[in-house]
């Protein structure tokens, strides 16, 4: 496990649940009727998540993927309802689905190209 992402991840979930009683996303949710920001932030989590089970290539990630897209899932389910309780937010099963969605095409990116190739441009070069 990569400790960096593991902590960039739970710092990010963390900000999910804590700004979603905040102003900006009050008023971030003006310019986004359909709530298609879900994507993009879920999508997002699911890279950190893959990025902090990352292991050296070659080894079987499919356990390791698995987990990543069902605690992303996880987190957007537990937002929504953490929503329901929120006099100025609303819960939808919808947002939930728009979560998925970009847990799912992350997935199938990280399927197409695995992680570990991601880290390529940040890695050391020995010289």
């Amino acid at each position: 496990m990569n400790p960096f992402f593991a902590v960039l991840s739970a710092a990010y979930i963390f900000g999910i649940l804590f700004f979603a009683d905040s102003s900006v996303v009050s008023r971030i949710a003006e310019f986004n009727p359909c709530s298609l920001l879900h994507i993009p932030l879920y999508g997002l989590l699911t890279v950190l998540l893959l990025l902090t089970f990352i292991t050296k290539p070659g080894t079987n990630l499919t356990s390791r993927y698995q987990a990543a897209a069902w605690i992303a899932v996880a987190v957007g389910v537990i937002d929504e309802y953490h929503q329901a309780f929120i006099p100025s937010r609303d819960s939808s099963v919808t947002d939930v689905l728009l979560d998925i969605l970009g847990v799912g095409l992350v997935m199938i990116l990280a399927w197409r190209v695995p992680p570990h190739r991601w880290l390529k441009p940040f890695e050391k070069r020995v010289e």
